[in-house]
């Protein structure tokens, strides 16, 4: 009798699962075996696709990149050796008949942007702002973010894969006993190093040209993917730039979700920062894979000065001013603010959180004709669905979450308004939110709480609340 790989396996399989945007799971389940099934499986169904809903043809480029999580690119140590995560896309990739493009380590957003100029699939290996322990995936169509609609037929796909490869004798499979490749550590391909300039030449050829002379912004760098490309793109406006925090350690950090310490950390570099270069106009940074912005106003205090946070709802709203937006998309966990300033007029009903939501939200827009385009997450990562035009330059659509324009608009508006980032902020209609987190919270109880406080129509979107009486939208605009 013929034993197969999945008889051999001395570990139980977890299975990955589509979170918000991506897969993601605890490093020691990502085996090379998971990884490897279901980025084969999703190549697979994108080539079930016509190209125009983002298909791609066996035999074209696929690009891929990663972030600089240990496990993304490397066997860790502290993760029962597992890891080099990107090898097993690539495998998957060259299996499937694609040929794999390794855009090295970059932002997400820089990958996503030069394969959907090019008309081309992508994946990033990425945890996100996530603890170093965990890791993940994301998989891009030709056209864009995989959407909710794409999760079934490429679960149903995986299914299907995942028998194949488990049924294999385990004498031809290329996976040992621990669901790792048998042939143990592998080189990535030599790095393509086009999408780095590429997505610097799309804000630079944007933003005016020495725009930021004369200011001074601390760039905290951690272990973002994006740190020494969000240096070079301040000083090419000629800003004067001060890079700090350097980490070789992953530094976890969720821009929704900025926790006393970190706070604490990034103001005693701002500190030093000001007592050794001078008053500075900002504190910029990313997160892990630099699709979330992180802006931090300063102002004087005594000698040295107070760093000031400024949550990335309230980052988007400045950023669709600046751009001109007729029509904004934001979920609902995002500040009302919105509601009440400028962009009143311009807001679209409130999406379910995550950018496969604001993306469908935006597309609704499109369809109603609306010519400018945008939408952003309370964790500020900024998606464009339209050119934007200002000056006579031109910045195209990137359908997904960006960390680059956010930071870059606002510092371009502060300098327009001849104010402090503080002084610009203050501006925004009066209101007040924080984000927090419960951590590990069982998901079973998470789910609990959700279904109490859902209405049993699931047909119903919205609640209105106006004299005692409560008002039910359904989707479409219908009033019960």
């Amino acid at each position: 009798m013929t034993t197969s790989l999945q008889s051999t396996l001395d570990y139980q399989p977890v299975c990955l699962k589509f979170g918000t945007s991506g897969r993601r799971g605890r490093v020691v389940d990502l085996t090379q075996l998971e990884v490897y099934l279901n980025a084969l499986a999703e190549v697979e169904y994108l080539q079930s696709l016509p190209l125009s809903q983002g298909g791609v043809a066996p035999g074209d480029e696929f690009f891929f990149a990663c972030d600089l999580r240990p496990s993304s690119s490397q066997f860790d140590g502290a993760q029962q050796g597992r890891g080099e995560i990107a090898q097993a896309i690539a495998r998957a990739l060259a299996e499937a008949g694609m040929r794999p493009v390794y855009l090295g380590q970059i932002p997400t957003p820089a990958l996503s942007a030069f394969a959907l100029e090019r008309r081309k699939g992508s994946m990033m290996v990425t945890g996100s702002h996530i603890p170093f322990d965990r890791n993940g995936y994301k998989t891009n169509t030709s056209r864009g973010e995989l959407l909710k609609r794409d999760e079934a037929p490429i679960q149903a796909r995986v299914d299907q894969v995942r028998q194949r490869v488990y049924s294999q004798p385990w004498v031809e499979s290329p996976f040992d006993r621990r669901g790792m490749f048998k042939s143990g550590h592998s080189e990535l391909p030599a790095t393509n190093p086009a999408a780095f300039e590429s997505f610097l030449r799309r804000y630079t050829d944007f933003f005016p040209a020495a725009g930021l002379k004369g200011r001074r912004f601390l760039v905290y760098q951690h272990s973002a993917v994006g740190r020494d490309l969000l240096v070079e793109l301040l000083r090419r406006f000629e800003a004067e730039v001060v890079p700090a925090g350097r980490s070789e350690t992953f530094v976890p950090i969720d821009t929704e979700n900025i926790e006393s310490a970190q706070l604490a950390a990034i103001q005693a570099l701002a500190d030093d920062a000001w007592q050794t270069h001078g008053p500075l106009d900002a504190v910029v940074s990313t997160d892990g894979d630099s699709d979330r912005p992180l802006l931090l106003g300063l102002e004087p205090e005594g000698k040295g000065c107070r760093v000031r946070f400024f949550g990335g709802d309230l980052i988007g709203m400045i950023v669709a001013e600046f751009l001109g937006a007729d029509a904004v998309v934001v979920p609902i966990s995002c500040n009302d603010a919105v509601d009440y300033g400028a962009l009143k007029n311009v807001v679209a009903p409130k999406t379910r959180i995550g950018s496969p939501f604001v993306i469908e939200g935006m597309q609704s827009a499109l369809a109603q004709g609306c010519k400018a385009v945008c939408g952003w997450e309370a964790n500020g990562g900024f998606l464009t669905a339209t050119e934007f035009k200002r000056e006579g330059r031109v910045l195209k659509p990137l359908p997904t979450r960006d960390a680059f324009l956010p930071l870059l608009a606002v510092l371009f508006r502060a300098v327009e308004a001849q104010t402090s980032l503080c002084a610009l902020f203050d501006r925004l209609p009066p209101r007040f939110s924080r984000a927090a987190l419960l951590k590990n919270f069982p998901r079973p109880a998470s789910l609990s709480l959700v279904r109490l406080f859902s209405p049993a129509d699931n047909r119903v979107r919205e609640l209105l609340f106006k004299g005692g009486e409560g008002l039910a939208l359904a989707a479409g605009g219908g009033a019960s």
